[in-house]
């Protein structure tokens, strides 16, 4: 018996199939039979294919087999990845494809005017929170794949963009989703500290996929802050707002102080939707006060719920004028005493910089080759003057030539309809 082994791989069997994890985030069915096939057809053996205890086993002798067996599986891997949190088919962006970085707002680099770089190398969610901008997770009705991002090639503009912007950057890990399933996440952090332009280290998430392993690793790697996005501190109405039954609140209140006990600073940041959790604002505050959030930065940065076109937009949801927002935010900081809730960029050593030059002006018609499909229906991504457009509304195919009239430039994201 001959065991496949794969770098940063575990298997798993299903009635027909071999299901391959790819370190922890993304995953591949074979058929079973399929590599039954192919290993008769090379070497003229019957063999057993077996998995045990998330190894990949041959049950026979013959030399090279499984030599030959990980590279088929290697050269197959790309067209069958799929979000193991989403299900979702995932396209991996890397330096062969010749895909810019800079343009698109899923996936790459988002710079909008100050020394804090957008860093989002995947896109895709492990929670479907009811109140979700961009309709992310596992229950999206309108997300159709979702990309992951080579994290050499994600360095690799990443350090051009630096160039550009200069020193005592922020690298800020987010995206449309949650950025732990980001495969390479510890070594995009330990990249990033390495990098020289970079002071600041910092990333969103929801916490559900921190575990005491990974906060180490973390903290070991040089992530400075998790903006930790927690909205409710009661059980059942926080499995209500983050959409999801196995939602475990008590599991992220532990790795909340976990990360602090690292060195990790934590912002909790709720979503506020008055009348569903705006009563627990205090409870918030003592919560992070407990923990000794804050310790760098501010310990809350509560957010006003806003409905957006292609987000999901709960009818619980009320929807309340910022200027009351924020008298509500500084009557809670004089009955609290906790400062500062009203939250300034200065509060975060954010500047204004100079903004990477746009390559298109609104209305002007450019010729882009298409190269990759987009999230949503009637979305393609082309490309021109080495940046991404984001056309709407079109039924051109990846490898299509089209004109494109620009319609939004907006920190760099372009967006444009075929002409």
């Amino acid at each position: 018996m001959i065991e496949v082994s794969l770098p940063n791989v575990k298997f798993e069997e299903t009635d027909e199939s071999v299901r391959l994890i790819w370190r922890e985030t993304l995953y591949a069915d074979f058929d079973k039979k399929e590599l039954q096939r192919i290993l008769r057809r090379k070497y003229r053996v019957k063999p057993e294919i077996i998995v045990r205890d998330g190894r990949l086993f041959i049950d026979t002798d013959y030399p090279g087999v499984e030599k030959y067996l990980a590279i088929y599986i290697q050269n197959n891997l790309g067209a069958l990845l799929r979000n193991r949190y989403t299900g979702r088919k995932v396209l991996y962006i890397h330096e062969g494809m010749d895909v810019p970085l800079l343009g698109y707002n899923a996936f790459g680099l988002i710079d909008r005017g100050t020394n804090l770089i957008q860093v989002r190398g995947v896109s895709g969610c492990n929670l479907s929170c009811v109140f979700c901008s961009v309709d992310e997770g596992p229950y999206s009705r309108t997300r159709k794949l979702d990309y992951v991002v080579d994290i050499d090639y994600l360095m690799k503009w990443f350090d051009d963009v630096a160039r550009i912007k200069g020193k005592g950057l922020e690298a800020h890990l987010d995206g449309q989703g949650e950025p732990l399933i980001y495969p390479f996440r510890v070594e995009l952090v330990q990249a990033l500290r390495e990098h020289p332009n970079v002071s600041v280290i910092s990333m969103q998430s929801n916490g559900t996929l921190l575990n005491d392993k990974l906060v180490e690793e973390l903290a070991e790697a040089g992530l400075d802050r998790v903006n930790l996005s927690i909205h409710s501190l009661d059980p059942d109405k926080a499995k209500m707002l983050m959409g999801m039954k196995s939602y475990d609140l008590e599991h992220v209140l532990e790795m909340a102080e976990a990360l602090v006990n690292a060195g990790i600073d934590v912002l909790i940041a709720p979503v506020i939707i008055f009348g569903v959790n705006d009563d627990e604002a205090e409870a918030f505050i003592e919560f992070a006060r407990k923990i000794g959030a804050g310790k760098r930065w501010p310990a809350l940065g509560f957010q006003n719920y806003v409905p957006y076109k292609f987000g999901r937009n709960p009818t619980i949801a009320k929807v309340v004028p910022f200027k009351e927002f924020y008298a509500w935010l500084r009557a809670l900081e004089e009955k609290t005493g906790m400062r500062p809730l009203v939250l300034k960029p200065s509060h975060f050593g954010m500047e204004k910089r100079e903004f990477i030059p746009l390559v298109f002006r609104p209305g002007e018609v450019v010729k882009a080759e298409v190269v990759l499909p987009g999230r949503i229906e009637g979305e393609m991504l082309a490309k021109a003057r080495n940046r991404l457009i984001e056309v709407i509304g079109t039924k051109a195919e990846v490898g299509d030539r089209i004109k494109v009239r620009i319609v939004r430039t907006r920190h760099g994201i372009y967006i444009g309809t075929e002409v």
